[in-house]
């Protein structure tokens, strides 16, 4: 296979890095080589926060009807490339291609075009008179330079939930993708370029030391990233050093609560969908099922008739595969891991198995006799692996449901209104849904609480994170 020797993007160009120790890219699903990037340094690092700190006049003095120009024709660009942008994603990361351009890249337009449009409604509260012989009004502005860091599991989509707002604000941008995926950002880079100051939009490679020295750099008043808690608590630390914004948006172990007059088929095709779907490498992945216990043993035998029609992992040019590899050997070697250490009361109902010797296929996974103090409950798993609880009455389905240190996203499968109203109460998470699990809208905010971290990305809220408040005060003599 033949390699590609990948470059940062910096000022509107490709640049040869300074650093010269490089870093293979490898094959998802076949386990070989096909690239390899650069492990940015510091110098590399000066070089992108000083191309975005040149272009911030010039970004943030455009009207938000510029800016929202210039952020239609790169979702236009991207509409027109999406079977390109596709065929980077799916080598990046072993997705099916088949399906890639609807679930993600018309996604990522869509969430451009959305910021686009908010572009122009920015704004404070109206102007008024709160001491006398003075008028007062507020002034949304851009931040500054912001450093980005995106993961693997959604490159592109990822790229874009932090880009999009910040651009649209009026800020620019120092980002680095995950070590392992960053084909689509490169290219989105590259048309991002063609449409705004040159030094907008810079893309650095590199892995953990790169971007901890992005995070570091004294240029960026804010840095932003998505990724494990690990990696967001050593992100925070950083930052408060130097005062910096920070945005996280984190782990994330979402419960999917289902009760006893719940449309059980229903449930169990929604939750597979939503604990499967890129091979639960997915913060909002349906992780753990908590179901009444009169209609246990029913749900599990609808979710495991299903798991095993539907949810087939293969390589990303085969026919009907619903999921592709895990993203790495690591990764194949923590969802076995977890396996591997189930307690003696733990049932695998289905999969729980590496499939193939080439390749970081995994089988989907459900485990049922869970109990809350269990490693795989309580932890972040990041496969196809979903595990099953039983309550008795709602306190106990709802302790069970919050009774997690992370709090992004959960959902609720029950036909009483009362119930369900007040679980979306209650469920101690970002985002809830009912009698579904895992779709989102560009125009709803997504984050978490807990340790699944704060701020928004998406909707309205997203600018928050991206603009800083000014009162402006004004005497009249």
């Amino acid at each position: 296979m033949a390699t590609k020797t990948l470059q940062n993007h910096i000022a509107g160009a490709y640049r040869e890095a300074h650093a010269t120790e490089r870093l293979d890219l490898i094959d998802p699903a076949t386990e070989g080589v096909y690239a390899s990037i650069p492990l940015s340094d510091q110098t590399d690092i000066d070089a992108a926060y000083a191309a975005a700190a040149a272009a911030f006049p010039t970004w943030c003095d455009a009207t938000p009807g510029e800016r929202q120009l210039a952020l239609f024709r790169i979702a236009d660009a991207m509409a027109a490339r999406a079977e390109e942008f596709a065929d980077l994603e799916s080598q990046d990361t072993g997705k099916p291609r088949a399906s890639l351009v609807d679930d993600e890249i018309m996604q990522s337009v869509d969430q451009l075009r959305f910021f686009a449009g908010a572009a122009r409604s920015l704004e404070g509260r109206a102007a008024g008179e709160y001491l006398a012989g003075h008028t007062s009004y507020v002034r949304r502005e851009p931040i500054g330079v912001i450093g980005q860091v995106t993961p693997w599991n959604y490159p592109l989509n990822m790229a874009v939930w932090k880009i999009a707002p910040a651009l649209a604000a009026g800020n620019t941008v120092v980002l680095k993708p995950a070590e392992s995926t960053p084909l689509s950002t490169l290219l989105l880079a590259e048309i991002v370029a063609e449409h705004t100051p040159a030094g907008t939009l810079n893309v650095v490679l590199g892995a953990r030391d790169t971007g901890a020295a992005l995070v570091a750099h004294p240029v960026p008043q804010m840095v932003a990233i998505t990724g494990s808690v690990r990696a967001g608590m050593a992100v925070a630390e950083s930052a408060a050093s130097d005062l910096k914004r920070v945005h996280l948006e984190l782990g994330g172990k979402a419960p999917a609560v289902v009760f006893d007059d719940a449309e059980i088929e229903k449930a169990a095709d929604a939750i597979v969908a939503a604990a499967f779907f890129n091979a639960g490498q997915d913060c909002t992945a349906a992780t753990r099922v908590i179901v009444h216990e009169s209609v246990h043993d029913e749900l599990v035998r609808a979710l495991v008739a299903r798991t095993q029609a539907h949810a087939r992992t293969g390589g990303p040019h085969e026919e009907g595969v619903f999921f592709g590899p895990l993203s790495s050997a690591a990764q194949l070697a923590q969802v076995q891991g977890f396996i591997d250490r189930l307690p003696a009361h733990a049932k695998v109902e289905t999969g729980g198995r590496r499939q193939g010797d080439t390749g970081y296929f995994f089988e989907a996974t459900i485990v049922s006799g869970m109990r809350q103090d269990d490693e795989a409950v309580q932890n972040e798993i990041f496969g196809p692996v979903l595990t099953v609880q039983s309550f008795s009455d709602d306190d106990e389905a709802l302790g069970f449901a919050n009774g997690v240190r992370y709090a992004l996203a959960a959902s609720v499968f029950t036909r009483d209104h009362s119930r369900a109203m007040r679980f979306t109460r209650d469920l101690d998470f970002g985002c809830v849904w009912v009698n579904t699990h895992i779709p989102f809208v560009s125009d709803m905010p997504h984050g978490g609480f807990k340790h699944s971290g704060y701020g928004k990305d998406l909707s309205q809220y997203g600018f928050d994170d991206y603009t800083r408040i000014k009162h402006v005060m004004t005497a009249w003599d």
